[in-house]
């Protein structure tokens, strides 16, 4: 690649071969060229670079993104959890029983034929400070039969939580954060009425939201200072995208049936993690 005129720095990477293997890369610099590990790449990177650095880390940063993986698997329940409890005070209630043709229950274990186990929450240990959260979608809680759904959430850090009210009865919206720099609201909602708005600003595990008029309805957001979790679907399954290469604890976490952490390593091809909660008998 001949270098650009007027005194640019010429840049570009070819990978070859197994990317993870040392002499895998290729770099050219204004009329300079080197074969070189990716750490003697960034070293000299340093040293060689005093033009277009912003244009050399971008690069870089699209190399890594290029790079990423996703982690996959299936969180599953050893042992016979209890048995769910009907809701009898919601059937009960005048103006939420009507909108339930059977007496709704507890969603304590939500558990499938083969142990799959919904509703846990799997994350990366040890990662902070790496929030996307103001730049990406907004989480969705609706209130919906005088319950919350989702039961069990995640959001990043200054990502918005947007609450709705489906329901043609008022709701008031709860939280009740326990981490330092969480704040707590209270605020009713009437049917039809707008969408209220949160955002965190500290990580924290299973955050509770609850209407104090309907003393049965909570929901659990788990906040994180990063990208990097996911929670189970109904046939257990999670995938946490793009994650860059390198060796992390796997953490699931679920309310009842407590945490396991796993040592994974990701590579180009991602990672596969199963892992299973063991009820204590």
């Amino acid at each position: 690649m001949a270098p650009p005129s007027g005194g640019g720095v010429g840049f570009l990477i070819q990978v070859k071969g197994n990317p993870g293997a040392e002499g895998g890369r290729f770099a050219c610099f204004a009329e300079e060229c080197y074969s070189c590990p990716v750490s003697q790449l960034i070293e000299r990177l340093n040293m060689k670079l005093t033009l277009g650095v912003s244009g050399v880390l971008a690069a870089l940063a699209t190399w890594n993104l290029a790079l990423a993986a996703d982690i996959t698997g299936t969180v599953t329940l050893k042992g016979t959890p209890p048995p769910e409890v009907e809701i009898t005070p919601l059937k009960n209630d005048p103006t939420c029983g009507p909108l339930h043709k059977d007496v709704p229950k507890t969603r304590f274990y939500v558990v499938g034929p083969k142990g799959e186990l919904a509703d846990v929450v799997v994350s990366l240990k040890g990662i902070t400070g790496k929030s996307t959260g103001a730049s990406v979608a907004p989480l969705v809680i609706d209130q919906k039969g005088c319950e919350y759904l989702p039961y069990v959430a995640a959001v990043q850090t200054g990502q918005k939580i947007d609450v709705k009210n489906s329901d043609p009865v008022m709701h008031n919206v709860h939280d009740t954060p326990t981490a330092s720099g969480n704040k707590e609201r209270n605020q009713a909602m009437l049917p039809g009425g707008p969408d209220l708005t949160f955002t965190f600003d500290a990580p924290e595990e299973f955050l509770r939201f609850k209407c104090d008029v309907h003393p049965w309805m909570f929901a659990y957001v788990s906040v994180f200072d990063s990208p990097y979790f996911a929670v189970t679907g109904a046939d257990g399954s999670f995938k946490i995208a793009n994650v860059p290469p390198g060796k992390y604890t796997l953490e699931a976490r679920h309310r009842k049936a407590g945490t396991v952490t796993k040592e994974i390593e990701v590579t180009d091809n991602g990672a596969q993690a199963d892992l299973v909660l063991e009820l204590k008998q």
